[in-house]
Formats: C-alpha cells, sequence, structure tokens
C-alpha cells in the first residue's frame, strides 16, 4: 500500500466518497468494501424516494454494525457536491442513473456507474437492447468501460466510469487472451454457456425469483436478448453471429460460472494455453489463472473480487473450453467498482479488496 503521505512527511487528507443509492444487494457489498478501504473517509450514503429517512445503512443492514459510521442522507445534487467528496458511485438502476450522472458530473464529481447506462459508445445500441431513453452521445463518448484488466490506462483520468455487467465481465475475461492472440477459429462459432446466481436479477420482488420457484431447479432466461450480449461482443470485437450467448439461472444466491466454448484455428498445447493466459493477465492480481486441466469452481470466488479461470484442452488440440467464474456481486460489481475506484485515484488495484 502507498505511504499516504506528502513528500514533507505531513499525512495526505483522504478523499471522501458518497454512494448514492445502496439498498440493494450490489449497494450492500459496495458499501461493505468502502467501509473498510484504507485509503478514503468513511462514505457517506444518499438514498432516495421512500428511504430518505433513513439516517445509518446499519438501519437497512444490520451486518454493518460495528464497522464505523455508515450515515444517510437524503440525496440531491447540491447535497453531494457540498459533502467534499470527489467521486460518487451510483448503485442505481439504469433509468435513474440517466438522470443522476449529468449533474453529479457538472458539480465536477467523477462518477462510478454501477447500472448499464453509459456502457455503450452509440446510443441507440442501450435504446435497442434496455428498452429505455437514450443516454446524451457526449456522455457515452467520455465514459470509460471499466474492465480494468483491460483498460487500466483510461482510468487516471476519467470522470465517467461504466461499470461492466456481470455476464460480460466473466466472459470477456476469460476469452480476451485468445482472441487478441488470433487463436479462435471464428467462423466456427464461440459458445457461451453461462450460469448465474439469484442476487444477479436484483432485489426487485419478482415471482420467478421467489424461494420455490428457484430452489431445487434450474432453467434457461434471455435467449437471444440477455442486456450484456452487445457488451461482449463489442469488447471481442466480434460479430453477433460469430457468438452464442446463453444464460441460466442457478439456485444459489451469488456467483457466475461461465463455460466457454473455442475451436483453435490450428492444434495447440495445453502448456501453450496456460502461457498465453498467464502473460495476458500478468500483473493482475484480480485474475487467478488455474493450471491447465485445473478448473475453477463457485465456492472458490464467492465473496471476494477474484475471476478464476481455467482450462482444457481435448486430444487434439483444436478444441478449447475454458472456465471463467466470479461473484456476481464482487467482480460482477461492486467490487469492481472498488477496483475501477483504484485505478482512478491511483491506489493499489486491489485495496479493500484481499482483506
Amino acid at each position: 500500500m502507498k505511504d499516504p503521505r506528502r513528500p514533507d512527511g505531513s499525512e495526505m487528507q483522504k478523499p471522501r466518497v458518497a454512494v448514492v443509492g445502496a439498498t440493494g444487494y450490489a449497494g450492500f457489498e459496495l458499501a461493505r468494501l468502502l467501509l473498510r478501504h484504507p485509503q478514503i473517509n468513511k462514505p457517506t450514503f444518499y438514498l432516495r424516494d421512500g428511504s430518505a429517512q433513513v439516517r445509518c445503512l446499519t438501519e437497512l443492514f444490520p451486518q454493518l454494525r460495528g464497522w464505523g459510521e455508515a450515515p444517510c442522507r437524503a440525496y440531491s445534487v447540491e447535497a453531494v457536491a457540498s459533502s467534499g467528496a470527489t467521486v460518487a458511485f451510483l448503485a442505481t438502476p439504469h433509468e435513474a442513473s440517466l438522470d443522476l450522472a449529468p449533474p453529479l458530473l457538472d458539480a465536477g464529481l467523477r462518477v462510478v456507474d454501477l447500472s448499464g447506462a453509459f456502457r455503450f459508445r452509440e446510443p441507440d445500441t442501450f435504446v435497442a437492447w434496455y428498452k429505455l431513453r437514450p443516454p446524451a452521445r457526449k456522455l457515452l463518448e467520455q465514459a470509460t468501460y471499466g474492465l480494468p484488466e483491460l483498460y487500466s490506462a483510461a482510468l487516471p483520468q476519467a470522470r465517467l466510469v461504466a461499470n461492466p455487467g456481470c455476464y460480460a465481465t466473466s466472459v470477456v475475461l476469460g476469452l480476451r487472451p485468445v482472441i487478441d492472440a488470433g487463436w479462435a477459429d471464428r467462423s466456427r462459432g464461440i459458445v457461451c454457456d453461462c450460469k448465474s446466481g439469484a442476487s444477479g436479477a436484483g432485489k426487485e420482488p419478482k415471482r420467478e425469483l421467489h424461494f420455490v420457484e428457484v430452489d431445487e431447479n434450474f432453467r434457461a432466461y434471455g435467449l437471444f436478448s440477455h442486456r450484456h450480449t452487445p457488451e461482449i461482443t463489442d469488447h471481442l470485437g466480434l460479430e453477433s453471429a460469430e457468438i452464442m450467448f446463453s444464460t441460466h439461472l442457478l439456485p444459489v444466491a451469488r456467483g457466475i460460472l461461465s463455460t466457454l466454448y473455442v475451436w483453435l484455428d490450428r492444434p495447440r498445447e495445453a502448456a501453450e494455453v496456460e502461457s498465453l493466459y498467464r502473460e495476458f493477465y500478468a500483473g493482475r492480481p484480480m485474475v487467478r489463472v488455474w493450471p491447465a486441466g485445473r478448473l475453477p469452481e463457485l465456492q472458490h470466488v464467492a465473496h471476494t473480487n477474484f475471476c478464476d479461470i481455467g482450462f482444457a484442452l481435448d486430444a487434439s488440440g483444436e478444441r478449447l473450453v475454458v472456465v471463467s467464474c466470479l461473484d456476481n456481486l464482487g467482480k460482477g460489481a461492486a467490487g469492481q467498482a472498488v477496483q475501477n475506484l483504484n485505478g482512478m485515484m491511483g491506489f493499489e488495484e486491489a485495496a479493500a479488496l484481499l482483506c
């Protein structure tokens, strides 16, 4: 960890952050991480609508009692801007982020948005997949896609960071080394078979997420219509016809396991594949590459910010199966948001994420 001191030896002022939202699953995870972050002041939480009367986040999440101050305030741009915060997290729905981000940016804050509102370069892409009004093009043009393993160089200057989707994170990290190396035979198609825990659907009550519907059940959903599809194609440089992306709901609370099927351009050795992944993710502390033939499981990444990647290669050396595992609330949401904060502020990448 960097020593938070000025050249004259005096302590530097720790930056302040604001969190707008924080009443959902990802919001709670974000609060838990920020409250223990060693290089920022304790965050202030700004709540909207019916939650505005809450004075401390422990009223909503008793699990946080004893972690220190977690003050809640009624949200307004003025309240956030006058708090001394330099970064605001938006743990809000897509449509709310569309309204909240512009005035916060205009007030001089930097914004990390956990929704899908600013993940695309073209407004029409967002409209087509999210069925909401378009974001302003000027915001999309300045937004940084917050996948630090690929775009960390843009974070120190970023004013608006669009936190990636959870499925997209697992698929893009799992496939990007092979795609960038030109090893994939794209003419034969790539299959991304993904499964997620129920918290990935959010906290809003829905019939299909009731306990009796999820327990002892397993189902596919969102086939050819899942909103993370254009993120995957955009950040892998693939055409939609080159990929099959399927999503499934697991009867577990959290976690994503993506099984990715790729035909290679020519036979490869397992050692080559392992070396490719290790070199690609060298120095990236949040990606753990497993030895050839060993595969990660959900239990290995639950409650962490790691993305674990393993693979198997068939006897011909031409068929590769990559397994990419992460926690959808950690590396797939709140943990990645904190990782982006660390990149924006010049902190160590894993600050608050390994304890």
